[in-house]
């Protein structure tokens, strides 16, 4: 039976099985702990669901009401405009429709982070450029660098997951706005906040306000996740009023459950436990991390989420934990080999209260150190085992890759394809690289933005892109003054160290100097670049990169994964309800 069990986690992919299917798997008996699914576990309140079960029959019966209308509700509690809201069923449905209608041709991802948005775009052909997260700095998003990655591989949607998944790292408001602007002119910036509720590193720390009044930025949230219902799938994305009707014209009218209508109907009752719900977990997770940083050689990285993201002692492999918890202690705990950029060094622990919390540690404890805590009782896995040091994402990326293979990759990464487009200069005093089309325009004539902080990017400075209201109405960018700038020299790109593979290692391609430009180029236009010179008469490709093929000098899936060093990360960093929190996730009043 055990077997049976733990099989089901090597067929997942990305993922976890379900928890319908452990049950079904695992017997008699009442199911495991759940520490790997991340959800709030004090909401819904008990009285909240006696509710649903008493009008189970009706909610299961008939019909629910269109998806407007259930927009239009959530929209009412949340304070947010209905035209700037779609609502899906599920976050990933979202996902799905953001990368179908708005991602061409590449999309740039830090990894470790949630699977789809890795596995998504790589099903329908894009290129994935994967930054990765580096385990000596705790798996923390340098921005500057970021930019800096996308704008060496000319990555047309950048994606940023706050607080990030599975490691939980936060990145402030005032940072996300700076690299929203910086990124002004790419098809598509996204902020996922799925899990942003449960911060509470900063008072407001949500985007959807600046969202809202930005053409090229989606914020995407969670209801599942903060309301405790993984179940009920129902989420929600705001932007723009074009691009959220643009989404929401292609969900069908009934996308939206009657169990989903039925609980964003009953939420404006209950914003009060709602918010005290997610005190709670805040304050249970400081007090996790307490009692798991007492464990001899394991690590715990700083989370904003409602998870805590840990490295095992030396000498212990994540199969072999999870299975033995499973099975010798009935916890569920998430290994994180499958994660492109993780490896079966890391677990990832969802926040649970102190009764289950103490369950957990002693299992650990048995598990990793017997009973006398004088040495790992876990081996480490053989070199023969695939799955174990999470090859198995790496595999699956490789082989859906136009079906080429490594060999494949490299010829066509190396050989056909296009020289990696030049890098923008940097913005004064921040180190993140101006958009494209802002870095051509002469440093006299960039307006600054507000506060005197990084420019106004070309693409924001025309006054219709950043149209937003009703009856016609705008709110206009770049109207804000000028600030003369010295024209910043072109930084060099730090470059995570590759692990070797079969490909050869991308030339060097001298860049020339910024050209000035007459006029600021229309938004979301493709920017004519100055052609680069090639050092060696390698013809170079016309066209986008081929779907699925790493940019010129960019990593593989293994070169991804292999970036991740095993060197300590201290577990220090972390920081420090009356009325139906805001859009933000806080509970504010007013």
């Amino acid at each position: 039976m055990a077997d049976n069990v733990t099989s089901l986690f090597r067929s997942t992919a990305a993922h976890s099985p379900s928890m319908a299917a452990l049950t079904r798997e695992g017997g008699e008996g009442a199911g495991p702990v759940d520490f790997c699914i991340p959800c709030n576990p004090y909401f819904p309140t008990p009285a909240m669901f006696d509710d649903m079960s008493a009008r189970l029959r009706d909610i299961i019966t008939y019909y629910p009401s269109s998806a407007d209308t259930i927009t239009a509700e959530l929209c009412s509690l949340l304070q947010l405009p209905p035209q700037c809201v779609a609502m899906g069923n599920g976050s990933t449905e979202l996902i799905t429709w953001i990368d179908h209608l708005l991602v061409r041709e590449s999309l740039a991802i830090p990894v470790p982070t949630f699977g789809r948005w890795t596995d998504q775009p790589m099903e329908t052909g894009k290129r994935v450029d994967m930054f990765p997260l580096q385990e000596s700095s705790g798996f923390a998003l340098d921005l500057a660098q970021y930019a800096e990655f996308i704008r060496a591989r000319g990555t047309r949607v950048a994606v940023i997951c706050n607080p990030n998944n599975p490691d939980g790292g936060f990145l402030h408001k005032h940072a996300i706005v700076q690299f929203m602007d910086a990124m002004a002119d790419l098809d598509l910036v996204v902020i996922d906040e799925s899990f942003l509720e449960f911060a509470d590193a900063e008072a407001e720390p949500s985007v959807v306000q600046e969202a809202m009044l930005r053409p090229n930025v989606i914020v995407l949230r969670s209801l599942g996740k903060n309301f405790g219902l993984h179940g009920i799938r129902f989420g929600y994305l705001v932007a723009n009023p074009a691009l959220a009707g643009r989404v929401r014209s292609m969900l069908p009218k009934w996308n939206l459950n009657s169990f989903a209508e039925h609980v964003v109907f009953m939420l404006k009752e209950h914003g009060a436990e709602y918010a005290q719900s997610l005190q709670q977990v805040r304050r249970d997770r400081l007090d996790m991390a307490s009692q798991l940083s007492s464990l001899p050689g394991l690590t715990v990285y700083p989370s904003q989420g409602n998870f805590l993201f840990v490295r095992l002692p030396v000498g212990a492999e994540g199969t072999v934990v999870r299975d033995r918890m499973l099975t010798e202690h009935r916890i569920l705990v998430r290994e994180c080999g499958n994660k492109i950029g993780s490896s079966s060094r890391f677990l990832r622990l969802v926040v649970r209260p102190q009764v289950d919390v103490r369950r957990l540690v002693s299992g650990l404890e048995q598990v990793l150190y017997g009973t006398s805590r004088r040495g790992a009782a876990v081996s480490e896995l053989g070199n023969g085992t695939s799955y174990s040091s999470g090859t198995a994402a790496v595999d699956r990326l490789v082989s859906e890759t136009n079906g080429s293979g490594m060999r494949g990759l490299a010829a066509q990464a190396t050989g056909g394809g296009a020289p990696g487009p030049a890098v923008a200069p940097a913005a004064a005093g921040t180190g993140m690289p101006l958009p494209a089309a802002a870095s051509a325009v002469p440093a006299s004539a960039v307006p600054a933005g507000p506060g005197g902080g990084m420019p106004m990017p070309a693409a924001a400075q025309v006054g219709q892109t950043g149209q937003v209201g009703q009856g016609g109405q705008g709110v206009h960018f770049g109207q804000m003054g000028q600030q003369q700038m010295p024209q910043p020299v072109p930084q060099s790109i730090p470059q995570p160290v590759p692990q070797p593979v079969s490909q050869p290692a991308p030339q060097s391609v001298p860049q020339p100097a910024p050209q000035p430009m007459a006029a600021p180029a229309p938004p979301l236009a493709p920017v004519a670049q100055a052609p680069v010179p090639a050092p060696a008469p390698v013809p170079a490709a016309t066209g986008p990169t081929p779907p699925g093929v790493p940019a010129r000098g960019g990593l593989t899936a293994a070169q991804v994964r292999g970036t991740n060093g095993l060197s300590p990360a201290p577990a220090t960093g972390w920081p420090g309800a009356q009325a139906w929190p805001n859009a933000a996730g806080m509970g504010q009043a007013g």
